[in-house]
Order: structure tokens, then C-alpha cells, then sequence
């Protein structure tokens, strides 16, 4: 799981720490990786309390700091070898999804889902290999620190936006609480579906 950033679309708010439906986005996360993986999975994070959010749960800090996500997913194939990472912010992320992302890294070095975001994929859910990580810090080494950056020199397998559609609705599966309103709609979806609980 890939925890930190800014936040200042939350006013510098712990975005993973907040509470949708009763629980902590945090848990709900860790609850979908421990499902998908079978193991607990760790935090990366670089936030000095960031042991004190799951005392049970193991924290690396960014192998680079300063490289927000990108560096976050670096530090989790160097740390993890195949790797599932999923932003912190996200509340309706399910086990099976991941688990299905996880399962393509047989044929390829990272698995993204489809989605209908501007990006067309979602690489802050997805699953990434070993061989990501020298791509990663060449990307890096170029001043390139977005999320996809690496991906043209790494073999990258999409989850089809149709069997997306099997785990749910890709704007409420990819959904992530960056602002205060988003908050509000993350706990009216919670209300609307009993799935998302």
C-alpha cells in the first residue's frame, strides 16, 4: 500500500486515516490486499507516524524520497519483488480485483485495470514486477516522476475494462477521497450499496 503525499486537496489530512462507512480507508485497503495476497501486506510511507496507523503492519520508507507515487511503487518491487500497490486513498478497492491483477504478472512486468479515467488505466491499483524497477529509476534518473512513466520499457498487460466490470463500476472501484466532498460521496455510496461497505 502506497500512503503520503501532500494531501493539500485535504488540507494536508492524513487522506488514509479518514473514515468511510465506519472504518478507515486505511483498513479497508489493507483488508482487500490481505485478501488478494493472502498475507498482510506493508505501508509505504515516509510520515514518521506512520507506525503508529497499523501497529501489526510492517512501514518502509520511499528507497527515494521526494518521488510521490512513483517512488512509492520503486520501494515496493525493491522491497516485495511482484507486488500489488494500491493508493491509500482508495476505499472501494475489492480483494478479487487485485487478486486477478497479481494473477497477470505471469505473462507480463506490470498489470494495470482499465478505467474511465482521463489516463485510460490506473497504475496507483496494480500489480508490478521485478523488472519494473531499473525502468522505474530511469524514469526517475530522467526527471520523470509520473506514475506511468516506465511503462514503455516494461511489459504492460491491461485488465480490460470489461473484466473490470465483473468486480464492480470502475468509477467507484478506482475512487479515491482527495477532497472533503469526496468524503461525502464515498459515505453516500457506502449508504446506496451494500457492497461497498
Amino acid at each position: 500500500m502506497i500512503a503520503g503525499g501532500a494531501a493539500s486537496r485535504y488540507g494536508g489530512a492524513a487522506k488514509g486515516l479518514l473514515e468511510v462507512g465506519g472504518r478507515r480507508i486505511l483498513d479497508r485497503v489493507v483488508a482487500s490486499l490481505a485478501e488478494a495476497a493472502g498475507a498482510a501486506p506493508i505501508i509505504i510511507a515516509d510520515e514518521p507516524e506512520a507506525r503508529a496507523w497499523r501497529r501489526d503492519l510492517e512501514v518502509v520508507p520511499d528507497v527515494l524520497p521526494g518521488h510521490g507515487a512513483l517512488g512509492g511503487i520503486l520501494t515496493a518491487v525493491e522491497t516485495l519483488g511482484p507486488t500489488l500497490c494500491v493508493a491509500w486513498d482508495m476505499p472501494f478497492v475489492p480483494g478479487p480485483l487485485l487478486a486477478a491483477l497479481g494473477a497477470g504478472l505471469a505473462g507480463a512486468d506490470a498489470v494495470v485495470p482499465e478505467s474511465d479515467s482521463p489516463r485510460g488505466v490506473e497504475p496507483l491499483c496494480a500489480a508490478y514486477g521485478p523488472a519494473c524497477a531499473a525502468a522505474i529509476r530511469a524514469a526517475l534518473a530522467r526527471g520523470d516522476d509520473r506514475a506511468v512513466a516506465f511503462h514503455r520499457d516494461v511489459r504492460v498487460a491491461r485488465l480490460p475494462r470489461e473484466r473490470v466490470l465483473q468486480y464492480g463500476d470502475p468509477a467507484v472501484l478506482f475512487f479515491n477521497v482527495n477532497r472533503p466532498d469526496d468524503l461525502a460521496r464515498a459515505e453516500a455510496l457506502c449508504r446506496s450499496r451494500a457492497s461497498y461497505r
